[in-house]
């Protein structure tokens, strides 16, 4: 018999902590947490190597890892409260506070690190499109790991499918949805990513460390937010009011990022000319 799918059940724990153990009720550590630690870790080593390239001391390399860290962070949780569930955020403002019960945008950490690192260039007198054009090297790779972790939540996953590949959910909360095959989304934009990522970390190198102003950051847009809208077709609704919608929230608020990766380009193309860049 042909296997033609895969039952996803693995937990999204690494390990708990019972409950008679710890006064303050039980303890456990998830793979969605390590991963998006990772995320920063990974990029850290990456952003060293390239600060290294240019001169750059480690010193302003660790004050961007905390703007970073905490840009995304708030960014991601605002952008879920205020994109897809603003009503119940609003009767509920306290669990805005609570990230561990899950709800983070990738639309809304964008925005938070195009905000964190507009402070972080003008504080260190640095070009803000130079920051850009770096950091968004590490933050492609980064959200490869973050997709990971939504794989070993269960969540954000596609539409029924026939396909092999399909995963079957088995521990996702709504038993409807976990019944049947579905598109594993997560491992898709996961992969989209990756590639996304060693395109412009070979340009990058290629260039020696000097690209054109503005292509990596443009690219960067066009790129990752083309694969978000592609693949949101084959995605269940993340909120109940995108059933209705003919694009659903996250393919809306791909958009303007796209089409801002197209007028950077454009930008960077018409003001440096210099060849070889």
């Amino acid at each position: 018999m042909i296997l033609n799918y895969i039952t996803w059940n693995v937990s999204p724990d690494i390990f708990k902590i019972p409950e008679d153990v710890w006064l303050i009720g039980g303890f456990s550590v998830r793979w969605y947490g390590l991963l998006f630690a990772l995320a920063f870790v990974v990029g850290y080593f990456i952003m060293q190597k390239i600060f290294k390239n240019e001169g750059i001391p480690n010193k302003l390399l660790d004050e961007l890892s905390t703007y970073m860290i905490i840009f995304t962070i708030v960014g991601a949780r605002l952008g879920h409260v205020f994109f897809y569930e603003p009503e119940y955020y609003l009767a509920h403002p306290l669990e805005i506070l609570m990230i561990w019960k899950g709800g983070l945008a990738s639309h809304g950490a964008a925005i938070g690190i195009l905000i964190g690192l507009y402070f972080f260039a003008r504080k260190n007198h640095k070009p803000y499109i130079w920051i850009m054009d770096r950091i968004v090297i590490v933050v492609a790779i980064g959200g490869a790991f973050v997709r990971t972790g939504n794989l070993m939540n269960s969540e954000i996953f596609g539409d029924i499918t026939t396909l092999p590949w399909g995963f079957k959910f088995v521990r996702y909360y709504d038993p409807a949805y976990a019944a049947n095959p579905r598109h594993p989304t997560q491992i898709y934009e996961a992969l989209c990513y990756l590639i996304i990522f060693a395109i412009l970390y070979r340009y990058y190198w290629n260039h020696k460390g000097h690209p054109r102003p503005g292509t990596l950051f443009g690219w960067f847009l066009i790129m990752l937010f083309t694969a978000r809208f592609l693949i949101e077709f084959i995605k269940i609704p993340q909120v109940g009011f995108e059933k209705n919608m003919a694009l659903d929230m996250g393919q809306w608020l791909s958009i303007p990022f796209v089409l801002a990766g197209i007028a950077l380009l454009v930008w960077s193309y018409r003001k440096y000319k210099k060849p070889g860049i």
